[in-house]
């Protein structure tokens, strides 16, 4: 499933588990349990459960069939650090990651104190991206979670961004990617908050993706900032580069 994807961070999706439930503000308006229903109602079977959190064991070895090298978004319909997802099941996601080695993994949780609970007993191959999401100011300690965990490669994802976010700590982080949300429901988002955490990248030497100004017509409003699109990626080691790549942060 998911051999492409819309995103513009990324090439293509794989969900090992679907489902979750609502955590902080950012939840609100999610896309992906609205795209669940619809794929419930369409018939689905691996949304059979609707948006309840459940685990696809059958999905676990499909990107070892994807044999071109891709960039893999997982879990785009869930969060694999979700409390309900077994640790010897998280293990399991990792061990296909480190056997497709020829993929890059972008792993992405809100869950970020299970992922720096859970970090010690994970073998992390170097070619998975650990990423936290988050939303305004109230949740950035999920970037000092992150930094505890034992990945190579370390990003934020500030979407939707609902508020400023000053004097952020990216010690050790490489990536980071900014959007507003999208949707009939969209929440604003200022240009400022925007152009300050490009400039605090710039400052720490971290790589900007500004994905969106998102709103109820996200295709209108584009992603141009300051008449430019901004699509930096960090470069891992050990991996190839792709994009313009930048230096990852010791």
């Amino acid at each position: 499933m998911a051999l492409g994807s819309g995103i513009e961070w990324t090439e293509a999706t794989w969900n090992p588990v679907t489902g979750c439930n609502k955590l902080s503000p950012g939840c609100k308006y999610c896309y992906a349990e609205t795209m669940a229903r619809r794929l419930h109602a369409m018939g689905q079977p691996n949304y059979r459960n609707g948006f309840e959190l459940t685990l696809q064991p059958q999905m676990l070895d499909v990107p070892l069939g994807w044999k071109r090298p891709r960039t893999i978004f997982v879990n785009s319909m869930s969060d694999l650090f979700h409390k309900d997802v077994p640790l010897e099941y998280i293990r399991r996601v990792f061990e296909v990651m480190r056997r497709a080695h020829w993929h890059r993994f972008q792993v992405l949780t809100k869950r970020a104190e299970r992922l720096a609970e859970l970090s010690s007993s994970l073998d992390w191959p170097s070619n998975v991206w650990m990423g936290v999401s988050v939303e305004s100011a109230k949740y950035t300690f999920r970037i000092d979670c992150l930094r505890e965990s034992g990945a190579a490669t370390k990003f934020l994802s500030l979407e939707p961004l609902l508020g400023p976010l000053p004097n952020l700590d990216l010690r050790g982080i490489a990536w980071a990617i900014v959007g507003g949300e999208s949707g009939p429901r969209a929440r604003p988002i200022a240009e400022e908050w925007i152009t300050d955490i490009r400039d605090q990248c710039r400052e720490a030497g971290v790589a900007f993706f500004f994905k969106q100004w998102g709103g109820k017509n996200k295709k209108k409003a584009g992603r141009l900032l300051e008449g430019r699109t901004w699509d930096e990626m960090p470069a891992s080691r050990g991996e190839r580069r792709s994009r313009r790549e930048l230096p990852i942060v010791a």
